[in-house]
């Protein structure tokens, strides 16, 4: 639970850091706020091995394929990427080029899902009586 609040502290610092700068050095604001959110990433990924366990309990509990399992990781690996930079485009003033980078996304992601759809149709129908 102290990790939030450092988190939480961090953002904050960057925030106004970014707010101080901008109108000396627009430049820089910009780099306070992308190495702000790398902090922020870097102090959460030790927090991806209990959800890497997690998942593999999951599978090993239900007897999913393993590759579904990857697809499904590489999935929020890519939301949250993208995620990450139509915020960075939102600061740097470029929502326009923000809103292609989340189309994009949201494309790769729809396609990447296709065989998590493809095996959800394959057991429904094998559950239905024929």
């Amino acid at each position: 639970m102290d990790i939030i609040f450092k988190i939480i502290a961090i953002g904050l610092i960057t925030c106004i850091a970014t707010i101080i700068i901008k109108p000396i050095r627009s430049d820089f604001s910009i780099i306070i706020a992308i190495v702000g959110g790398l902090i922020i990433i870097f102090m959460i990924v030790n927090y991806l091995t209990d959800v890497f366990d997690s998942f593999k309990s999951i599978i090993n509990l239900t007897g999913l394929n393993s590759e579904l399992y990857k697809i499904l990781l590489k999935i929020i690996g890519v939301g949250y990427l993208i995620e990450f930079t139509v915020g960075i485009c939102s600061d740097t003033g470029n929502s326009s080029l923000g809103d292609k980078v989340l189309l994009g996304g949201k494309i790769i992601i729809m396609v990447m899902a296709l065989p998590i759809i493809t095996t959800i149709l394959q057991i429904i129908m094998e559950l239905l009586p024929t």
